[in-house]
């Protein structure tokens, strides 16, 4: 019964993760085809980009479709060539949406506070992404996996926004004040969260190992 209590507890959140993916990285490849009210300024700035609009919203969307998939133990255990090809594909979407969000974050809305927050994300996802990357190729796996977690971490930097904007606009707060908070917050507490998920799973993994350790030298009769 514990075991399954444990088990549930640990896909929950994975499932809740995975399905808030696929429905912002839809919302993401939508944008890209559906007809945009003049009266928005984000519809505008859409009109008037050239590449870099179409492509933030392409590899940003591809790089979330892909982070379950690159979480998944599972597909590490069992099919290590999808998890290798999907890293890859991965790797190449961040880098369009990094250096994309580079180019549009100068007009970010509200101008140089939360154009200062979103290049520093772009610059981020881009070097943490490309480490974790390094890691692998050298065969460093446990850095590889921490530097890899951070990057999805940064990838989800798209949900965090639009709840933290969605919540904004709900409880009708001024949208200056909530769009540079979400603009620096998307990334900051994601990677805090992150971090403090790393340090809890390894101080559980190395509690069951001395655990195993402790039972393995028990003397027997």
């Amino acid at each position: 019964m514990r075991r399954r209590i444990r088990a549930l507890a640990v896909l929950l959140p994975y499932l809740v993760f995975s399905l808030t993916c696929v429905l912002v990285a839809a919302y993401a490849f939508a944008f890209l085809f559906r007809s945009h009210s003049p009266h928005n300024p984000f519809a505008v700035q859409f009109a008037i980009s050239g590449w870099d609009v179409p492509a933030h919203f392409f590899g940003a969307g591809l790089a979330l479709l892909l982070a379950p998939l690159q979480l998944s133990t599972y597909v590490r255990r069992y099919w290590p060539a999808l998890h290798r090809i999907g890293g890859w594909l991965y790797a190449s979407a961040v880098l369009i949406g990094g250096i994309s969000g580079l180019s549009l974050a100068p007009a970010a809305q509200t101008g140089l506070p939360s154009a200062i927050g979103f290049a520093m994300l772009a610059l981020l996802w881009l070097g943490v992404t490309g480490n974790g990357i390094r890691l692998a190729v050298i065969g460093d796996t446990a850095g590889h996996r921490t530097w890899m977690a951070y990057s999805i971490a940064l990838t989800a930097a798209a949900i965090t926004l639009r709840l933290m904007l969605g919540l904004g606009d709900l409880f009708r707060f001024p949208f200056a004040a909530t769009y540079i908070t979400a603009a620096w917050c998307s990334w900051l507490i994601n990677l805090a969260v992150c971090a403090w998920l790393l340090r809890h799973h390894a101080r559980r993994g190395a509690r069951v190992a001395g655990d195993r350790h402790s039972v393995s030298r028990r003397p027997t009769a």
